[in-house]
This record gives structure tokens, sequence and C-alpha cells, in this order.
């Protein structure tokens, strides 16, 4: 697999109104780089500076320091902005600020409307679209009549009708409730899976993360740790010492072994800490 997304040496520092103020630093030379097909979680405790890094991947921020590329194409190319952002395509935490038509299937179409594209092929990749996130029987309801996991939902799917390579999902869970936050997650998960779409999912839920191909620790605006997530999430002190939980399951399995049961550290899902706990009572 190829580099899609790749951070060289990134460092950037927000700009306050007042001229005479410093510029204040949130990313400090980060260097990070996500294959076509990986799905990666971001992880950060609040003002870390994942966020500002998912910001830079579809160019809404451009690097004060260094090189962000998208499919090759340098981000600070702003006669390249519109180029970039048909490979990448941006999830936010509240679907209510993405959506903007009072039908289902018209706010999906919304952005392909404005691009000019053919109303057959509007028709084709809005159904295709609403298939895709399981939403395709609410089509013409009102968005307001919606769960916040369905209405998150329709927010991705307004996304993949598109046709992006990468989707960035700014903690997309974060307003929902369990089953909607399963919804959701299902939802990338499939899109990952069965259509290779590149993921990137910025979390503060480690069930979340677990999930992923790789978890990327962001703190004071540097990558601490880049790796699986049974690699980032067996290092529990380290993740509590910045502010960062793991699974609970695995908290468990660090906090039996501290007790001195032999319990496999690494599990990271309930039906793996199920799996150990059975083997250790046919032991």
């Amino acid at each position: 697999m190829s580099d899609l997304i790749e951070f060289k040496h990134v460092s950037f520092s927000y700009h306050q109104m007042e001229e005479e103020s410093e510029p204040i630093p949130v990313l400090h030379d980060v260097n990070l780089s996500v294959k076509k097909g990986e799905f990666v979680a971001v992880l950060g405790h609040n003002g870390s500076g994942k966020s500002t890094l998912a910001k830079h991947i579809n160019a809404i921020l451009q690097p004060t320091e260094g090189v962000v590329y998208v499919d090759a194409i340098d981000t600070r190319d702003d006669n390249m902005i519109f180029e970039i952002r048909q490979h990448v395509g941006m999830v936010f935490q509240n679907p209510d600020n993405q959506i903007v038509a009072t039908i289902v299937e018209e706010d999906v179409a919304f952005a392909l409307e404005n691009l000019g594209v053919e109303p057959k092929e509007i028709r084709t990749r809005v159904d295709a679209a609403l298939k895709d996130v399981g939403m395709f029987a609410y089509r013409e309801h009102a968005p307001h009549q919606l769960s916040g996991g369905q209405k998150q939902r329709v927010a991705i799917a307004g996304i993949i009708a598109m046709n992006p390579d990468c989707i960035v999902l700014d903690e997309p869970t974060a307003m929902l409730d369990p089953h909607g936050r399963r919804e959701v997650l299902k939802t990338i998960q499939r899109l990952n899976k069965e259509h290779d779409t590149t993921v990137i999912l910025i979390t503060h839920f480690m069930d979340e993360a677990a999930s992923a191909d790789r978890v990327v620790v962001v703190d004071g605006g540097k990558v601490l740790m880049d790796d699986v997530p049974k690699a980032v999430f067996l290092q529990v002190e380290r993740m509590k010492e910045i502010g960062l939980d793991v699974p609970q399951v695995t908290e468990l399995a660090y906090e039996l072994n501290k007790a001195g049961v032999p319990f496999a550290p690494d599990v990271l899902t309930v039906e793996e800490f199920a799996a150990e706990f059975k083997r250790m009572m046919e032991a």
C-alpha cells in the first residue's frame, strides 16, 4: 500500500486576534503517514492537538512549517484545494452542523448538485451512499426526525457520495448514546473493510480505537505513540500519565497481573477477555 496522507515535519501555530500577541503553538514537528485503505485512530486529551492535526488533512488548516501531502498533493497549494477535498472528506462531531436540507436524500445530494454532477449520476450515488450507511429506508424522512446516530450516518453518506479516498471523522460519536455510537462505528468499519476507504478516526473512546489497524497518540502537539492497538494499550501506565485511558478489559487484565494473577495482558475486547478467562479456568 502506498501513502495517501503524509505529514513531514509539520508545525502549526494559531494566530490570535491581537496583532502584537504571540502565536499559540499547537503542533510540533509532526511526522506521520497513512496508507491507502488503513483505519487509523487518533487519541489525545482535550487540547492535545488531535483535531488541529485532522484539519490539516483536507487543508482546512495549512502548516506553519513543514508540509502535508494528500495523494502527493501539497496542501499549501491553494490552486489544489478542490482536488484535495475530492480525495478527503471530513465528518465533524455535531451532525446538525453538516445537515443543510429538509429531506435526507436531498441533503446527501446537496454537494453533488453544487458540483454540477448529472442528475442520473446523483441519483445513483445518493442511493448507493444511503445503502452503504444503512439509511436508504429513511431517504424521504426529515433529518430532524432522526436519532443522533442516524443523523451522523446521513452526514457520513453525504461525504461518501463524493467518492473520497479518505474520510476523516473528528469525534463523530462524542454526542451520541451507546446505541448511536455502535451504529456509527459499524458504518465506519464497513466502509473501511468493504470499500477499502481510508479512515482516520479522532476519538476519545478507547473501545473505538481498539478496532483500528493503528493507534496514534498525540500529546502536547507531538506524536507520542504510533503502533497497533495491542502495543499501544499495553502501555497502561504511560497512557494514564498523559491523561488517557485504555479499554476497560485491558485495564482489568493489567490489575489482575499486578495482583499476581497470570492473565494475558493484551486483551482488548470482552470476547478476548472471556476466552482468556476460560483458558485459565480450564488450565
